[in-house]
């Protein structure tokens, strides 16, 4: 299937647009991007070995799954899939390929959480609060991903006004925040007592 057929073909299902438009989504965007730049300040000044690559995967995640909160790529993504599958031929096929999928997604989110808390040894005291609010952000993702129906309308429920799929993601993003700004607080003691101390 040639560019200019697929993209015609996709762009039945998805466009680029703002995915969630309500006042929640874009607080829950504004929580990704808090999230990423304080991630990012503590990966700034974290001594080597002291859980770098941890502090590096959560600014990585939460700036991606800030962009994708609204531009809606797993929507793409399962629209090119279904337009690939159509014109192949494989569609009848496609449960298959949706395991595949699932497997490996579920692989590579599994990996990047144990690299994450591998890259935490000695150092989980600190950010063992984070680590948590990346696992639930991760089981977020996942149930997202995977589409169990059950579970979407259980946390597609709404109460007073707030759903609580807006309540579990965020969630996870407020644990990473707090822990990544109480290591930002308590940043400038430990380093104006370093010269001391030598």
């Amino acid at each position: 299937m040639w560019p200019a057929g697929l993209w015609t073909c996709v762009s039945q299902d998805w466009t680029p647009q703002i995915g969630d438009p309500e006042a929640t989504g874009w607080l829950t965007v504004a929580a990704y991007l808090i999230c990423a730049v304080l991630a990012l300040a503590v990966w700034r000044g974290q001594p080597d070995g002291r859980g770098r690559g941890f502090w590096a995967l959560v600014a990585a995640v939460t700036l991606f799954l800030a962009v994708n909160k609204q531009l809606d790529l797993q929507t793409a993504l399962t629209a090119t899939a279904r337009c690939l599958a159509h014109a192949q031929g494989w569609y009848e096929q496609r449960r298959i390929v949706q395991l595949g999928f699932i497997a490996a997604f579920l692989g590579l989110t599994g990996a990047g959480l144990w690299l994450g808390g591998r890259s935490l040894r000695g150092n989980l005291r600190e950010s063992g609060v984070a680590l948590i609010g990346l696992v639930v952000l991760a089981g977020f993702v996942m149930v997202r991903a995977i589409g169990f129906h059950h579970v979407d309308a259980l946390i597609g429920q709404r109460q007073l006004g707030v759903s609580a799929n807006f309540v579990f993601e965020n969630a996870g993003l407020l644990l990473i925040a707090l822990n990544a700004a109480a290591i930002l607080l308590r940043r400038p003691g430990r380093t104006a007592e370093l010269p001391r101390r030598g």
